[in-house]
């Protein structure tokens, strides 16, 4: 089964609402249209009824079927502003609150918060920072997760091959522990796509191959992730082609039950994983879908900004499939 069809099969028809705060969007106008019509999920319109309505009408769309919730005119308004203010344990007073949340994106996460929606996608015409720090403030990370991460799933080819790559967008330069949360909820969310995580920790050496504080951090956030969870393969630290090619594996790693079948591959920090999955993209022809955001108690998605229809669609239906294993 392709990988979209996957998914579809696991959320079609389950009444799985998400929040889409750019609702004036076309790309998102579109891709909410197509969800909806194919049954995967509820689109949740947030925004002005006429300036929706206005964009919708440019695209040919009929909103007679979809809910749209207005900031200025949601009937529970006093309820999410006290929520709110709970959240922030004292940071925000009321009236600060009140001018917090009329802002889409902090009103599409409490949207979520509040169990109103299963999920948010944003970051279409929003910064990653604009999207990414209401799930902070409001959703925040699950018990044993200090932080989020953005993992990208790789496809490539009609045989779908499939792997995941991660931090590619959140964590400039995480820590042994940092990179050890991410190494584990990374194999989780290869797991959602039916990958089986064979998860290796990305180094310029292998087995101590080299000596320095960077390779360090790997070997000591390997050793914490297979503490964290004995039950996935996680092994490193590993060299790209020893952890992708098996002749390579055979002499650098050769007891390793990762090296040479790796799916998932966790870069040491930003610089080398936005980079990494870039050079895939462009030089090795996969599709980069993502960022996937992980480590948070509910789902919130990152668009980019020079995202297209077909991208708001397939995040949509992934974060739709996300919310089903919180």
């Amino acid at each position: 089964m392709d990988l979209f069809d996957s998914l579809k099969f696991k959320i079609i028809r389950r009444n799985i609402q998400v929040a889409f705060p750019e609702a004036t969007d076309a790309r998102i106008l579109g891709a909410a249209s197509r969800l909806k019509a194919e049954e995967l999920i509820e689109p949740i319109l947030i925004g002005n009824l006429a300036e929706i309505e206005k964009a919708a009408s440019a695209r040919g769309i009929a909103l007679s079927n979809f809910t749209i919730i207005d900031p200025d005119h949601f009937d529970r308004w006093d309820e999410m502003v006290e929520a709110f203010v709970d959240r922030r344990k004292g940071k925000v007073s009321k009236e600060d609150a009140e001018k917090i949340l009329k802002d889409e994106n902090y009103f599409g996460t409490m949207l979520t918060y509040m169990g109103i929606t299963d999920g948010m996608v944003s970051g279409a015409i929003h910064s990653t920072g604009d999207t990414v720090r209401p799930a902070l403030q409001i959703i925040k990370t699950k018990p044993g997760v200090s932080r989020t991460s953005g993992a990208f799933l790789m496809v490539r080819g009609r045989d779908q091959e499939k792997y995941l790559f991660s931090d590619c967008a959140i964590n400039v330069n995480p820590n042994a522990q940092e990179l050890a949360e991410i190494a584990v909820e990374s194999a989780k969310t290869a797991e959602l796509f039916d990958i089986e995580p064979k998860v290796a920790m990305m180094s310029f050496s292998t087995k101590g191959s080299a000596k320095a504080p960077e390779v360090e951090k790997v070997a000591e956030a390997t050793k914490i992730a297979q503490e964290l969870a004995p039950d996935f393969l996680i092994d490193g630290e590993l060299q790209f082609d020893a952890a992708y090619i098996p002749g390579v594996a055979q002499l650098k790693a050769p007891d390793s039950k990762v090296a040479g079948q790796a799916t998932v591959f966790v870069f040491p920090e930003l610089q080398s994983g936005n980079i990494g999955y870039k050079i895939a993209q462009r030089f090795g022809g996969f599709e980069a879908i993502g960022p996937i955001l992980q480590g948070l108690n509910k789902p919130i998605s990152d668009l980019s900004r020079g995202s297209n229809e077909e991208d708001v669609y397939k995040l949509s239906i992934i974060t739709a499939a996300q919310s089903l294993m919180n």
